[in-house]
């Protein structure tokens, strides 16, 4: 797949254009309302005897638009995105840098500039895509403004028991430590990347040493608590537990939530690797304890849960 970078203005006359098929969207999470938009287009292009292409946009609007008290968490980072664009079987990914000026362009200039200059043939997007300042631009008006250069598909909601599937709900499970419910909307479990980096190494004077996972690219990050996790590391997949939060019992000042997994049967040096975290089940929510024993106790519980979770689960 390629990929290639739009800034505005875009110069289309610089590119090796193609006749595409397009399809149009944010995707943050390529949940499958996302992978439904994408495969139809690869549909549509095959009908025609035509390459697929992608368009999405970067950093999210909100981040340019609205004033944010903290940094964008993303379901996923760029790079992630792109490769599983890339695993749907795209030929082109377009990442247009969302600027204000770009935001400011009218309905009609968007088409013109982001559609019909790239040879676009028919576009395939969400029923609620929107485009142009405001968002005034949406499916119904995309007939009136695509100059009869090229025709559209619109893919209807795609629902999960009566839900809409959509990255807001993927975020508020996040947020509420459902973690066992996203595949239902995600396709697959939520997982963050990242290194592994030096921490206060306590976990391995208590008996449960752990991988100190610190997130790439502001991803965004479940509810505080103890999980049942895969580890993937060095191409191999392993079982663990994990704790997301503030380790009170030992911090009272922490601003930012850690990230640490104690890997079962696992005894390697792996500092400085990159690695992957899917959630699969929230065991329970962070708390402080007033004895170090008292953790001892807790966290053996907590590795004994996951363990039978994963019994489950293989049978």
């Amino acid at each position: 797949m390629d990929t290639i970078y739009l800034h505005h203005p875009i110069e289309a006359n610089t590119l090796k254009k193609r006749p595409t098929v397009l399809a149009l969207g944010y995707f943050d999470g390529v949940h499958i309302g996302h992978q439904r938009v994408i495969k139809t287009a690869c549909i549509e292009a095959g009908k025609r005897g035509l390459e697929v292409a992608v368009m999405t946009f970067h950093p999210h609007p909100k981040e340019v638009l609205r004033k944010q008290t903290e940094p964008m968490r993303y379901l996923t980072p760029l790079p992630l995105k792109e490769k599983k664009i890339e695993a749907l079987g795209v030929d082109t990914l377009y990442v247009v840098t969302f600027t204000k000026e770009f935001a400011s362009l009218t309905p009609q200039q968007f088409v013109d500039d982001y559609i019909i200059a790239l040879d676009v043939k028919h576009v395939v997007a969400g029923f609620d895509f929107t485009y142009g300042a405001l968002g005034k631009g949406t499916m119904e008006t995309l007939t009136f403004h695509s100059r009869n250069k090229f025709d559209q598909t619109t893919v209807k909601k795609v629902e999960q028991d009566d839900v809409k599937i959509s990255s807001t709900k993927i975020r508020e499970l996040l947020d509420e430590g459902k973690v066992d419910e996203i595949s239902f909307y995600l396709g697959e479990p939520y997982q963050i990347y990242g290194t592994v980096i030096d921490g206060d190494k306590r976990g391995r004077t208590i008996g449960f040493p752990t991988a100190n996972v610190e997130p790439k690219d502001h991803v965004k990050i479940p509810k505080t608590g103890v999980y049942a996790v895969s580890f993937f590391v060095n191409g191999k997949e392993y079982n663990g537990v994990c704790n997301v939060g503030f380790k009170p019992t030992f911090h009272s000042d922490a601003t930012a939530p850690s990230i640490e997994v104690n890997i079962f049967d696992f005894d390697e040096s792996i500092y400085g690797s990159n690695v992957a975290v899917s959630f699969l089940r929230r065991i329970r929510a962070e708390k402080k304890f007033n004895q170090v024993d008292e953790l001892i106790t807790q966290i053996q519980k907590d590795k004994e849960e996951a363990i039978e979770y994963f019994a489950e689960k293989s049978i």
